[in-house]
């Protein structure tokens, strides 16, 4: 379905769009398109997700005055007089992320390596000065699993499958993804065999550098005799290969001290 538009530009986050009543405001990042329409008295929002994305490495935004078919599911929301702003927020995943590399990679006896993540973001889609928050969409539908040690005893998590790339360079860059860098420090005699891994999302913070990348503070797992007992550190700070980056978005939960120190049994469980 083509979009007729007044004008297309790059989608960009946390900034403020202002429509007229009567405008839609369409986007498209990756297999995600939305529609936000402003009318005198409400919000309608309209999304889809398709079930591959057109391979666009950019985030098309335009504003027009044209509505998808009646088959895109519509949500409305009670508009607070005199708010005419939008404005769309990422946000990690709500649950903790177990990764999945492609390939299993070995890290030998006394080794380290940093392995760069990327994850899907959230969008939260906000409107007004209060910024307030009328829904949340998941730019990619997420898969669910359950890490423990039986079906008692564990936690419900997201699955993503990576390419666990170690050379920065060869991460792709992509306006709905964000950059992780995950330390693993393997102390043991034995070479470690990393198959998956949980990361905390729900502890790390967003940031933007000056090219629009997403990225989140480091963090480094420690494993010292057992594999299924680890210390797990979030960095205070980002990597300087993130460049110059402002905060964006707070982590979903707080850590004390702003730094998580703690065994993490299920980490590769």
């Amino acid at each position: 379905m083509e979009y007729d538009t007044e004008g297309g530009r790059d989608g960009v986050w946390a900034q403020p769009y202002t429509l007229n009543s009567g405008q839609t405001q369409f986007h498209q990042l990756g297999r995600v398109r939305l529609w936000v329409t402003l009318l005198d008295l409400e919000w309608q929002i309209r999304h889809e997700t398709l079930e591959q994305d057109g391979g666009s490495t950019n985030w098309l935004e335009a504003i027009g005055h044209v509505l998808p078919s009646s088959s895109v599911p519509l949500q409305r929301f009670v508009r607070e007089p005199g708010a005419s702003t939008v404005t769309f927020q990422p946000a990690m995943a709500s649950l903790p992320t177990v990764i999945r590399p492609y390939q299993p990679l070995t890290i030998p006896g006394g080794g380290r390596c940093t392995i760069y993540v990327g994850t899907t973001v959230w969008m939260k889609v906000c409107v007004g000065e209060s910024q307030r928050v009328l829904t949340e969409i998941p730019l990619v539908t997420p898969s669910l699993t359950w890490v423990g040690r039986n079906t008692m005893e564990g936690e419900l998590c997201y699955s993503s499958s990576s390419y666990a790339r170690l050379v920065l360079e060869a991460v792709p860059k992509r306006p709905w993804r964000v950059v992780t860098p995950v330390t693993i420090i393997n102390r043991r005699n034995e070479a470690l065999l990393l198959e998956r891994f949980s990361l905390p999302t729900p502890l790390l913070s967003l940031h933007r550098n000056q090219r629009g990348q997403l990225w989140t503070p480091g963090v480094t797992v420690a494993i010292e005799t057992d594999m299924n007992s680890a210390s797990l550190h979030v960095d205070a700070s980002l990597l300087p290969a993130a460049g110059d980056c402002r905060p964006i978005a707070p982590a979903r939960e707080k850590t004390s001290r702003g730094r998580l120190v703690r065994a993490f049994d299920r980490m590769f469980g």
